[in-house]
């Protein structure tokens, strides 16, 4: 049995402003650095092997948690949103209406025009966990929110179609267990890395 904890990456200007991100590659804002600069890591994660998706804002997150440049592997990067990104949700369901309602209650297999879906992610990242598993080491991989979403339903068999049984919150720790095939299970949820007072 192999850890894996999963940490969302801080806070970009598109967050700020309820802009889809997907896959542009957005940085984190000031307001982002702060928060980062931050957090405490858990001493449960001491040692723990660091990976982060290649896009600016889960790199440079990892970077300021860890002290150093992290090993990036492109498959952590977030779900594509496509023609979508740079929209904001609220403006998607004004202009589609019932035809945006139908579509995002396709769960795991929801997808932006030119996107990709949730249950593509987990295929995408399949065999980066088998390599994770294979390797043994506990691993951080400071990612994306479409991507925590997406292992978390595969760990718990959840379609996505209606609201997870447990909020994911940003600034903690999402922790899972690989076991040899690297399959997921959930060994922690929101472990709280505290903030600085």
């Amino acid at each position: 049995m192999t850890l894996l904890a999963l940490i969302r990456h801080g806070t970009t200007e598109w967050n700020a402003t309820g802009l889809v991100q997907g896959s542009t590659d957005v940085p984190l804002n000031d307001t982002g650095r702060a928060e980062v600069g931050g957090w405490i890591m858990p001493k449960e994660l001491a040692g723990f092997r660091w990976l982060a998706s290649p896009l600016k804002r889960a790199f440079e997150t990892a970077t300021i948690l860890s002290g150093s440049e992290p090993e990036t592997d492109h498959r952590l990067v977030e779900m594509a949103w496509g023609e979508w990104e740079g929209r904001t949700l609220k403006d998607l369901r004004e202009e589609h209406g019932d035809l945006m309602a139908a579509w995002e209650a396709k769960g795991l297999d929801f997808r932006g025009p030119k996107g990709e879906s949730p249950r593509e992610v987990q295929v995408r990242i399949a065999p980066l966990l088998t390599e994770i598993a294979e390797h043994g080491q506990p691993t951080i991989a400071v990612v994306h929110k479409g991507v925590i979403r997406a292992l978390y339903a595969a760990a718990i068999d959840w379609d996505m179609v209606n609201k997870p049984p447990v909020k994911l919150l940003d600034g903690c720790a999402q922790m899972f267990k690989l076991d040899a095939a690297g399959k997921l299970s959930v060994h922690e949820l929101n472990l709280e890395m505290t903030k600085y007072e």
